[in-house]
């Protein structure tokens, strides 16, 4: 498209491969560039994918790039953002936000005040499954929502990534590391979370590394690796929330919402798709239904191409920074919940995002007048 917005991306690390699949297929954007600390990674991604490799410094530099995708570890999240939005471009980040409050609140406070705009991960909510779920939520197909469950159970990353150590320090963890994508899609079908109260623990004090591509044997664990949460929305709805990387096997459902008529299952937060499953006093059992959304592959950069459109239109961006902001600021309440024994009252909050509209082509985020 003549007028797509230019995208560079900085950071090139395993998730990177997901965004500069999906990306293409929205005319809005054009991947334009990408750079990492290791530059024979974004030279190789570059040629895979056909778009420039950069130094961060030509990338934030180059006139023609408007929006910068930030997906280095989450330590830097802040540093990088605030560099991007230092160079007058808008930012959208990998999750989380931020590693704490201020953080969070810092590079809000510069994007208001040089007129930019911020996104960031996750943007599974806009998959299909789970816009989905959010049409029967808004047209009242279990009535009230007055409770729910969420649960992320595993034994951690160390089986797989060849370099998990960031999962077990701060900005990780099973809370920062997987409670986005559960405290988004709870967001987007539930609106803000007003009072969270938790516990925490930790399973080791050093995890075994066994990837077969790690270069490291063992890692120190220096954050809670199990949270067990109630979260009070401002709606009223109560949801138990249960994170861990200490769980060797389960069979608890990713998401379970529980109304005044009816109970809706909600598939893994993490992917696009899924079984979407309803429950009415009519029926004698579940109800598996039909997605009524596309987007069910994994189109993680959908969220930034919605930024991006948002900045011609005038409209809020769906996956947009004060979501995330307000996302990790309720995970902040949690672990200073699950620390002190305390009630803890989330003090920011946000819009729902909109929904989609039905019937969207691939590549459309908006329906054509």
């Amino acid at each position: 498209m003549k007028n797509a917005v230019a995208i560079g991306v900085i950071g090139c690390g395993n998730i990177s491969d997901a965004y500069f699949r999906s990306l293409p297929f929205f005319p809005d954007v054009r991947l334009a560039a990408a750079s990492d600390l290791v530059m024979e990674r974004a030279k190789a991604k570059a040629e895979q994918y056909g778009f420039r490799a950069m130094t961060t410094e030509e990338l934030l530099n180059d006139p023609e790039i408007r929006l910068v995708i930030n997906l280095t570890t989450p330590e830097f999240h802040t540093a990088v953002n605030k560099r991007i939005l230092m160079a007058g471009k808008h930012a959208y980040t990998e999750k989380p936000f931020g590693l704490d409050r201020e953080a969070g609140r810092e590079v809000l406070a510069l994007a208001a005040s040089k007129g930019l705009r911020t996104g960031g991960a996750p943007d599974t909510f806009l998959g299909g499954a789970h816009q989905t779920c959010r049409r029967l939520v808004d047209a009242g197909a279990i009535g009230k929502v007055v409770a729910g469950t969420a649960f992320m159970q595993c034994h951690g990353h160390e089986s797989w990534h060849p370099n998990p150590a960031f999962y077990y320090r701060r900005g990780g963890g099973p809370l920062f590391d997987m409670g986005p994508y559960y405290l988004t899609a709870l967001v987007n079908l539930l609106g803000p979370v007003a009072e969270v109260a938790a516990f925490g623990g930790r399973a080791f004090d050093e995890r075994e590394i066994t990837a077969p591509a790690a270069t490291e044997k063992s890692c120190k664990v220096e954050v809670d690796t199990h949270i067990a949460a109630v979260l009070r929305f401002a709606s009223g709805a109560l949801v138990n929330l249960a994170m861990s990387f200490d769980v060797w096997k389960h069979s608890l459902p990713c998401i379970e919402l529980h109304g005044t008529a009816g109970s809706l299952s909600v598939p893994d937060p993490n992917c696009f798709g899924g079984e979407v499953r309803l429950f009415q006093p009519h029926l004698a059992e579940w109800a598996k239904l039909k997605l009524t959304h596309g987007y069910t592959d994994n189109m993680r950069g959908i969220g930034a191409a919605d930024l991006a459109r948002s900045l011609s239109g005038g409209v809020p961006a769906r996956a947009c920074g004060e979501l995330a902001f307000h996302v990790l600021d309720v995970m902040c309440g949690i672990s200073d919940s699950a620390r002190t024994g305390a009630f803890v009252k989330v003090q920011s909050t946000c819009e729902r995002p909109a929904p989609l509209p039905v019937g969207l082509r691939h590549g459309q985020l908006e329906l054509e007048a």
